[in-house]
């Protein structure tokens, strides 16, 4: 009988020790997508630049376009939009790590961190939700892949700066 715990016993740590491995390191890796491909512009701490580009810690233009976010990591924006009071009207590029496309999976654990940092308190969203969200990404034509934020709010006519010419703004 205590033969038979000892094997039990034995066989309990070896599966505990194997356990880590059948997981994916996946915890911090919004955090980590943030600092390669978002913190540069704005900010460690979601802080923006001034009134050239927009904050991401506290923004209130997370919670009121949460179903738009995903399309526009995925695709880059351009036009005005409103944060926190205060409009801004630049070019951001496209969420990319190693020049390739965020998959759903990596938009989903960028968006969460996003969205649950630096003031900010949303729902955790799933592959599911931003998979759905992609596909109802607004069709645009071949050379502007950008989102223009004009055309997704209103039917404003909108300046499509190119990022050059948004750099010369700054």
């Amino acid at each position: 009988m205590m033969r038979r715990c000892l094997g039990l016993g034995a066989l309990g740590v070896v599966a505990a020790l194997s356990l880590p491995g059948c997981f994916s390191n996946n915890r911090h890796q919004g955090a980590r997508i943030y600092a390669e491909a978002c913190a540069g512009c704005h900010g460690d701490a979601g802080q923006g630049l001034g009134r050239l580009i927009p904050p991401i810690a506290g923004a209130d233009y997370l919670a009121l376009h949460r179903a738009e976010l995903p399309c526009m990591l995925r695709r880059g924006v351009h036009g005005p939009m409103t944060v926190n009071g205060i409009l801004y009207n630049q070019v951001m590029p496209a969420a990319r790590i190693d020049d390739k496309q965020l998959s759903p999976a990596r938009l989903t654990n960028l968006l969460n961190y996003i969205e649950n940092n630096w003031g900010n308190h949303a729902a955790p969203r799933t592959i599911q939700e931003v998979e759905r969200q992609l596909t109802a990404c607004p069709n645009v034509g071949e050379a502007d892949k950008a989102i223009n934020l004009g055309a997704l709010h209103s039917s404003k006519k909108v300046v499509i700066l190119s990022v050059a010419e948004a750099s010369l703004l700054r």
